[in-house]
């Protein structure tokens, strides 16, 4: 099963058991509180711990890959040189900004607009959303970056095939032949 798909089942199912939570007891909301806040500490200290991680591997394998070109847009992908270092710690701080994101849109809504119920479920996905980063399989679970882990990894997409980007020899060929002739 897709992880859009299962990040919706368990946001259903995480609904339900939140209607039957009693969020009018001050005792059962200080705990919704401090179990949301143990989980965003968590995931914080875990990706940072992935970059702590991928500095210390520090693998300066070469990576090229083109990027595919926004939807939106007619230009074609753009070439992307790199090292694996800096892609994963790229990738990382892609994560990170997602976890502090989410914690600016939950103080929102529990402390501007008293909403309660979004502190549970965020608390589980959030701990879900960490097992299915793909910094964290490699690096902390020791999987092989081999078929979904393979860098660059593909960008997961909810409706539809997930758009990967281009690792292909000839699509590289041709970015590294646009760039060349713009830079003349």
């Amino acid at each position: 099963m897709n992880a859009g798909v299962q990040n919706l089942v368990i946001s259903l199912v995480a609904m339900q058991v939140a209607r039957k939570i009693p969020f009018e007891d001050p005792d059962v909301l200080t705990y919704v509180r401090v179990g949301y806040v143990v989980s965003q500490v968590i995931i914080l200290a875990v990706y940072y711990y992935v970059s702590l991680a991928i500095k210390r591997k520090n693998d300066q394998t070469v990576l090229k890959y083109v990027e595919p070109a926004s939807p939106m847009s007619q230009e074609p992908g753009q070439l992307i040189t790199t090292t694996v270092r800096d892609y994963d710690l790229s990738e990382t701080s892609k994560l990170l900004r997602s976890v502090y994101m989410g914690i600016a849109m939950m103080g929102v809504m529990h402390i501007y607009f008293k909403f309660t119920q979004p502190l549970f479920i965020q608390a589980l996905m959030g701990i879900k959303n960490l097992y299915d980063a793909k910094p964290v399989a490699i690096h902390i679970l020791g999987q092989p970056a081999v078929g979904d882990l393979k860098r660059p990894f593909k960008a997961a997409s909810m409706f539809g095939p997930a758009t990967s980007p281009q690792t292909d020899a000839a699509a590289i060929a041709e970015a590294e032949k646009r760039v060349g002739k713009k830079e003349e």
